[in-house]
């Protein structure tokens, strides 16, 4: 995992969005916000920030049950901090492999490889429900027909984002179901591209059709969905909790778009902790609810530093506890490649 030109681009565009995020703050006005703040209410957002992360955990389990039944909770538990930790000091979106490689290291039975599919279907799952709350809170906040962000309708964008949403979950029924046909035509065509991109493809889409062996039963997939679901319901609680410690008093059901808007401009290339999209997704959802820029973007950095500390410490201590190393994770990493 080099730094290289993609970790160049995750720094030049977390400085973009966060100069256009803090562009116009009124420093005063800041710091009287931050003095005022109730810190009481800002633990309690960190705190409840914090238990999404055993909750992916806990449907992480779900998702690899029909793969490698009734793991203990205590690995996931830690893979996941541990992946969380590396997110966010680690160009690359290293996490992810750390996360799947420290779940081999303490259950070898679980293959890395495995690990990794079973991550993906996890972030698949993800996507589809954090878009259907986006459409959720759109609805609910009953914006004028007229309300647009950059020139887009917003009630056309929720339609496109719940439309997407369902066609995602559809394409993956096709892959669980009719998962030779979708490979043959992806090797038939990579074929014209290269062969190692024939091979790698096609690896890559078998191990993710034997993850997505949760959707072929309804009880798996409605004990995933529903795992999803409470964790991102828990987000957007803690992000309630700290607008009502920065008197920032909007409604409840804001918090879905202002969680779908960050969703997914968190998703580009950023900096490690997702500093800059996270501040400027604040800025672009809050301002749909008449908030200021210099308001919006005080509570995504104060929020944003009280809840990256906790799960960072975590993750840090079961790293070092655990004697995992950054090169043996990259070892890992080339040798799947």
């Amino acid at each position: 995992m080099k730094f290289g030109w993609r970790g160049a681009l995750g720094i030049v565009v977390s400085a973009i969005f966060l100069y256009f995020a803090f562009r116009h703050l009124d420093l005063s006005r800041a710091l009287e916000k931050a003095r005022h703040a109730n810190y009481w209410l800002i633990a309690a957002s960190a705190i409840m920030a914090t238990c999404m992360f055993p909750l992916r955990a806990r449907r992480w389990r779900t998702i690899l049950d029909p793969i490698a039944p009734k793991l203990p909770f205590g690995p996931l538990w830690r893979s996941t901090a541990i992946g969380v930790m590396v997110t966010n000091t680690v160009p690359l979106r290293a996490g992810e492999l750390a996360r799947a490689y420290a779940l081999n290291r303490e259950v070898p039975s679980v293959s890395f490889a495995t690990a990794l599919a079973s991550i993906a279907v996890d972030r698949v799952f993800d996507g589809i429900v954090c878009m259907l709350l986006l459409a959720v809170g759109v609805v609910m906040a009953h914006f004028p027909s007229t309300t647009t962000i950059n020139g887009h309708s917003l009630g056309g964008a929720a339609t496109v984002v719940v439309a997407g949403s369902l066609g995602l979950l559809l394409a993956l029924y096709v892959l669980v179901f009719f998962p030779g046909i979708l490979i043959r035509v992806f090797e038939l065509v990579a074929r014209r591209v290269s062969p190692v991109v024939e091979r790698r493809g096609s690896e890559m889409l078998h191990r993710f059709a034997e993850g997505l062996s949760v959707l072929r039963t309804p009880k798996h997939f409605i004990a995933v969905f529903g795992w999803t679901l409470l964790h991102w319901l828990v987000q957007p609680l803690a992000f309630w909790l700290a607008l009502m410690a920065m008197g920032i008093h909007v409604p409840l059901a804001s918090t879905l778009v202002l969680q779908g808007i960050i969703v997914i401009l968190v998703a580009l290339p950023s900096a490690p902790g997702f500093f800059g999209p996270f501040e400027i997704g604040a800025t672009i959802a809050l301002a749909l609810y008449s908030v200021t820029n210099s308001d919006a973007a005080t509570w995504a950095l104060l929020f944003h530093v009280a809840s990256f500390i906790p799960i960072t410490l975590i993750g840090a201590y079961y790293f070092v506890r655990l004697g995992v190393h950054m090169g043996e994770i990259n070892t890992a990493a080339d040798a799947k490649q």
